[in-house]
């Protein structure tokens, strides 16, 4: 017989207080309906037929009963009988948030952290069947009589919430791009523990050095009691290469000769060994791990004095950090499919990323994503989960709460090579900054000492080598300064003052000029941590999720999905495309002026390498289907911009940047190798041909950049400027020589064919004449591309591989292909 808890589980609501007396510890009464744990309630209702869903057209307000009601989740626990001297533990890897949990009605223990596990003994239960139930309170209430720490610029939000007096997922609270529906429930797998000896809790493994292929690592264990542990290493084809034993916790020093290093995806391969932790009398402890060094570089940059370089070293090589930020991959954390974390790194690194930031308003993710990103060669920016607000650090009871959770998740997490660096929250200093400049005051931070004390202390004993960073944006002067550290850019967007030096420069901006993505160009930052611009999801996407009556712009239901200033929108279109007329023309719009955006910032960015050494889109991925800033919509659809920021991160760019009537044209190179080739710039009609062609030669070391052309553009309507490796070295690029709204585009001619070739469709497309923005669409959302959105200039082909996610046929049909200048003619 073995344990078994019943992963069908059942859950009733009450008027909070009364589900005890009215015996659901026991599971008694009527009304239950079926769940599963790990789960979700919201989930568990939409089945159940109690509730229309959230995401689907204006349902969600009408959900907010949910979070007030007392909820009770109950099943059967099955217990074999135990060995002698057999200890028992239930472990719940997550509850949410307040529980109160029940063994056949007596009452086993609490819980109040939904970033914790939590340990009951079951040691003198007898062995059979028990009824296990858990009580969730509603979270504000559990908070309702606390204080909050003050903080101005977001009484009004928190107080709601009250989100930061407890540990919880901050976004399920509402964001400016996510919905009010705050979760509820079992999270997180439950399980029973036994065990006759110590046992390994977690372990660690770190590469203290490298030199001549060999590496200097160690290997730490963290056990349950006092044993001998041995460890060994397995190198990738399964060949012990290293070998330690030592008695209780602790670490070993282990040499391992030919070492196969792992790198980011741009830069090499990600060869996994395994780490193997034995105590006799116990399972063994099996860990993937990678061989590598990780370091920030913070030395003077000696060409742009009073600053300082915030670059990630990789290998002892400094890297260009390509990425975007994560936010949770759906409201309901509970019920993310594997699926859906495989989709989304894995078009991370089509994306040519190499870093994801899992934001600090989100969850900490699963196992599943840290070993997809080992796999992949994504790095992973960790924040703890602490986000735009004061934190109450006066609390004893909450501090120690905080310490468990931080000491829980640094030690599930710090043996990952992915993992580059741990930060202490997302923008709570750098809000407090601006706050207080404003006001022309200083303010304590709540919260604080987490950051530059509670955290770091913790690392150090758990996890001293992996970079610690107190929040994001951080460095300089002052949070948020050009001068050095991390910088979150929302002057394009939300009209925010830059930080050159310590003080912010100019006023809060709201009209186009003042939030027009071009003004990145002014943005010296060391390393760009957050930027972007919203894009609306797919037309296909919105009539999926909204009501047809809803399908027009300007409606209710469709402002709904727009949780930041519907307005802003607004100002970043007029510059480039003008304003819509019509939803599907607001969809291309925001699709376009978003593309265009990201291209133009990540250029920049990466021209400036290496005083600039890394840029992180805000954001990757949607919790549900919104007009927002991601590069994927909720449904998985890509938008413009993720195919714009695959082409401008690609491991070699070429870009132009324009200063006044003079075009220079830059090679970034970050391989590691030198790049060398001829490259064609040509000034092409929109109408066909060019007016002329230059062939340039590029020799451009290795990890740099470099000015390898300069010549005369005037603004013009009729032209473009574009640039082309016939040897492919990199994507093809071009400068628009006039905003989008006003070029001379004329019908390009395009002409289309398909073939279907094992599996795939490749469509072959063909221009006449410039085509700009060629699009390829449809309503099937796990369609994918290799390429999109892109230009063909006049009597250029490009074939496009379709593909289903999943396999299965594509059929022609199910793609349409247009451009830019058919769907909006002159």
């Amino acid at each position: 017989m073995m344990d078994s808890i019943a992963a069908a589980w059942r859950i009733r609501d009450f008027v909070p207080g009364e589900g005890l007396a009215a015996g659901a510890a026991l599971g008694e009464g009527e009304g239950w309906i079926p769940a599963e744990a790990p789960g979700d309630t919201y989930r568990a209702l939409i089945a159940a037929g109690r509730l229309e869903d959230p995401y689907r057209g204006r349902n969600e307000a009408a959900a907010a009963w949910v979070r007030d009601r007392e909820w009770w989740w109950h099943s059967t626990l099955e217990l074999a009988p135990s060995q002698p001297g057999e200890k028992l533990t239930l472990v719940f890897d997550g509850l949410d948030t307040f529980a109160d949990i029940y063994l056949d009605g007596a009452l086993l223990g609490q819980a109040g952290n939904m970033f914790r596990s939590w340990r009951f003994d079951l040691s003198d239960v007898a062995p059979g069947a028990h009824a296990l139930a858990i009580c969730f309170h509603p979270t504000a209430a559990m908070v309702a009589g606390a204080p909050l720490p003050a903080w101005s610029s977001f009484t009004d939000r928190i107080s709601r919430s009250r989100r930061t007096l407890m540990r919880k997922a901050q976004f399920g609270w509402g964001w400016d791009w996510g919905p009010d529906l705050p979760t509820i429930g079992i999270w997180q797998p439950v399980h029973v523990e036994r065990r006759r000896s110590a046992v390994v809790r977690s372990v660690n493994f770190s590469t203290l050095s490298i030199d001549d292929g060999t590496a200097q690592v160690t290997a730490e264990a963290e056990l349950s009691g006092s044993a001998e542990v041995v460890f060994e290493l397995i190198d990738p084809d399964g060949v012990t290469v290293a070998s330690a034993t030592r008695h209780g916790s602790g670490g070993v020093a282990m040499t391992v000769p030919d070492a196969k290093l792992w790198w980011t995806a741009d830069l090499g391969g990600q060869p996994l060994y395994t780490l193997v932790a034995r105590i006799e009398g116990a399972p063994e402890h099996r860990t993937r791990v990678g061989i590598r060094t990780i370091a920030i570089d913070q030395s003077p940059d000696p060409d742009e004095p009073g600053t300082t370089f915030f670059r990630f070293v990789l290998n002892g090589v400094p890297i260009f950090a390509k990425g975007s930020c994560w936010v949770p991959a759906s409201s309901f954390v509970g019920a993310i499919p594997d699926t859906a974390y495989r989709d989304l790194l894995a078009r991370a690194v089509e994306a040519n990323m190499n870093m994801i930031r899992v934001w600090g308003g989100g969850i900490y993710e699963p196992d599943l994503f840290y070993d997809e990103c080992d796999r992949l060669g994504l790095l992973v920016w960790q924040d703890f989960m602490f986000a735009c607000a004061p934190y109450p650090d006066n609390d004893p009871a909450f501090v120690e709460n905080v310490r468990a959770e931080v000491a829980e998740q640094v030690a599930r997490l710090r043996h990952r090579a992915c993992l580059a660096l741990w930060c202490g929250n997302n923008e709570n200093q750098a809000i407090q900054f601006f706050d207080d400049y404003v006001k022309g005051v200083q303010t304590p931070l709540a919260g604080l000492s987490f950051y530059d004390e509670l955290i770091p202390a913790i690392l150090g004993q758990l996890d001293p080598v992996t970079p610690y960073w107190p929040s994001s944006p951080w460095g300089g002067p002052t949070p948020n300064s050009m001068r050095g550290g991390d910088v979150h850019n929302w002057t394009v967007w939300h009209g925010i003052p830059l930080v050159p030096d310590a003080d912010p420069v100019g006023a809060y901006e709201t009209a186009p000029e003042g939030v027009a993505f071009t003004r990145y160009a002014e943005d010296m930052a060391r390393f760009v941590s957050e930027f972007g611009l919203q894009g609306a999801p797919d037309i296909g996407t919105l009539r999926r999720w909204m009501a047809p009556e809803d399908m027009v712009l300007g409606s209710e239901g469709f402002l709904e999905r727009i949780k930041d200033v519907a307005d802003k929108a607004s100002a970043m279109m007029a510059p480039v495309t003008g304003a819509p007329a019509t939803l599907e023309q607001f969809v291309d719009f925001t699709m376009m002026a978003q593309a265009e955006g990201l291209k133009f910032g990540i250029e920049h960015y990466r021209r400036r390498k290496p005083h600039c050494s890394g840029a992180l889109i805000w954001q990757h991925n949607d919790c549900w289907p919104c007009v927002s800033w991601s590069l994927i919509d909720y449904d998985g659809v890509a938008k413009a911009s993720f195919y714009s920021t695959m082409r401008a991160f690609a491991p070699v760019m070429a870009s132009f940047r324009r200063d006044g009537d003079a075009a220079e044209l830059w090679i970034t190179n970050d391989g590691l190798t030198p790049v060398h080739g001829e490259v064609v710039v040509a000034l092409v009609r929109l109408d066909g041909g060019a007016a002329w062609r230059k062939t340039v030669s590029a020799d451009v070391a290795a990890n740099a950049s470099a000015c390898i052309w300069r010549g005369t553009v005037i603004d013009t309507p009729d032209h473009v400027l574009t640039v082309r490796s016939p040897d492919g070295l990199f994507p093809d690029n071009r400068l628009l020589l006039a905003p989008i709204k006003a070029l001379a585009l004329t019908d390009p001619g395009l002409r289309v064919t398909g073939e279907q070739v094992d599996g795939e469709l490749r469509l072959t497309i063909t221009a006449d004449r410039y085509a700009l923005a060629v699009r390829l669409r449809s309503d099937e959302a796990d369609l994918r591309f290799d390429d999109n959105h892109f230009d063909l200039a006049g009597g250029e082909r490009r074939t496009i591989i379709v593909i289903r996610t999943g396999g299965g046929a594509v059929s022609p049909d199910s793609v349409e292909v247009t451009s830019w200048n058919e769907r909006y003619p002159v």
